[in-house]
């Protein structure tokens, strides 16, 4: 699980940063319609941002980069205390005011792939 502060999940979170867990994408199962919105992330890479149509929250997101996994907002999760946060990234972009966990490894911008 990673906490992002980049300016896009500064956007999708409300002004916070985004809680994501990391999932190969042949371990999970999605069922019900989504929608896409396509965007390039700061980091340079394409981004499927995917959500519910009929209330607009937000489930997913992948990278074309790494199509074997998939970002899931934790939030989204029936079981959100499956992880705890193992890295804060982005933290370049956070807001002067952002509360960020000393205790956990940061990284100013994209991390390397976790897999």
């Amino acid at each position: 699980m990673r906490l992002c502060w980049c300016r896009l999940c500064q956007y999708l979170a409300a002004g916070n940063a985004t809680v994501n867990v990391v999932f190969p994408s042949n371990a999970i199962s999605i069922e019900g319609e989504l929608t896409d919105y396509r965007s390039v992330a700061d980091s340079g890479n394409v981004m499927h941002r995917r959500f519910c149509p009929h209330c607009g929250t937000q489930l997913f997101s992948a990278a074309e980069s790494r199509p074997h996994l998939v970002i899931v907002r934790n939030g989204a999760l029936d079981d959100t205390a499956l992880l705890k946060p193992g890295a804060t990234i982005w933290t370049a972009q956070a807001p002067e005011w952002a509360w960020i966990d000393d205790t956990l490894p940061q990284h100013a911008g994209q991390p390397p792939p976790v897999a």
